[in-house]
């Protein structure tokens, strides 16, 4: 016996005064009804209705009991309703991982307008450099790497970008500026450190086919494991490093780095949003994706406009 079905006909039947009406209410027949409150006396031990021709009347447990069960009922439709509101309203509780660089550049400046757009989610944002995060804890991991990412994931791709070198203009007056891809040898160069080794190497590649790929070793003067070190280091005018073109652009509008090397670029780069499951994912999880996808392309359309000026 479905308990919880009965319980409801029972209420059902006392509020409408009779079998046939609840039967018509819930959309069932009315011999089921007779026999889910039937099932439920037996199961109780007592009459809770006594049954005329002409009318319904509760007993004393049968009053009782409903005081009870409207009770239960109104509980179970409130936990209910506060349960879907996590699937479809927008409110609550939003989870966010992303490693540094991203939560840096890409969460943190979307935060303010998208609290005034949706102000009653929350947004709790863990920042952390794991090489494998936990996609299960969160209702989206941001993952940066590059365009050939196939991960067994349920990730929706937010972006394509390019990296790129650039350099403080105080440097390239210090230093000079490289003229073809060897140069960097010469260079103060700022490389970062990755978990799957320290290469000494920049490979360089552009569009143009009469130029095929150059491999570059270099001698790093710094090496670090955190991009925003690196863009600090060189923004004061360490070195030269290589960065999303995302990144940089907003400095390269203020023309506080110029790009070295154009058009050459040192690696395709993709944002992917991984979610813990395709089912029943949350209005604001949903809304807050689209948010990320829109302003992430729209701010990537200033950067290439940035870049291409730079040029």
């Amino acid at each position: 016996m479905d308990r919880l079905l009965s319980m409801r006909v029972f209420e059902r039947v006392v509020a409408e005064g009779s079998f046939a009406a609840a039967a018509r209410a819930l959309d069932l027949s009315p011999p089921v009804v007779t026999r889910l409150v039937a099932d439920l006396e037996d199961h109780l031990g007592t009459r809770l209705l006594q049954r005329s021709t002409r009318r319904l009347a509760l007993t004393e447990a049968g009053q009782t009991y409903l005081n009870r069960v409207r009770n239960i009922l109104q509980d179970v439709d409130e936990a209910h309703a506060v349960t879907r509101l996590h699937t479809t309203g927008l409110e609550g509780l939003l989870r966010l991982h992303a490693p540094p660089v991203l939560a840096s550049h890409v969460v943190a400046p979307l935060l303010a307008e998208f609290r005034r757009r949706y102000p009653h989610i929350r947004v709790d944002l863990q920042v952390d450099s794991t090489a494998e995060p936990p996609i299960e804890d969160h209702d989206i991991t941001l993952i940066g790497t590059d365009d050939a990412f196939d991960a067994d994931v349920v990730a929706r791709k937010v972006i394509e970008s390019e990296a790129i070198l650039v350099a403080a203009p105080d440097y390239l007056r210090r230093h000079g500026t490289p003229a073809a891809p060897q140069d960097l040898a010469q260079h103060d160069c700022l490389h970062l450190k990755t978990p799957f080794g320290q290469a000494r190497t920049w490979r360089l590649w552009c569009d143009n086919p009469a130029h095929p790929p150059v491999d570059v070793p270099v001698q790093p003067v710094l090496l670090a494991n955190h991009t925003d070190t690196l863009l600090r280091a060189t923004l004061d005018g360490a070195g030269i490093t290589s960065v999303a073109v995302d990144v940089v652009a907003p400095y390269l509008m203020q023309g506080q780095l110029v790009r070295v090397l154009a058009p050459w670029i040192t690696g395709r780069l993709a944002l992917y949003a991984a979610l813990p499951s395709r089912k029943f994912v949350p209005q604001r999880t949903r809304v807050f994706l689209d948010f990320l996808v829109e302003q992430t392309r729209q701010h990537a359309a200033q950067a290439l406009q940035a870049c291409t000026a730079c040029q």
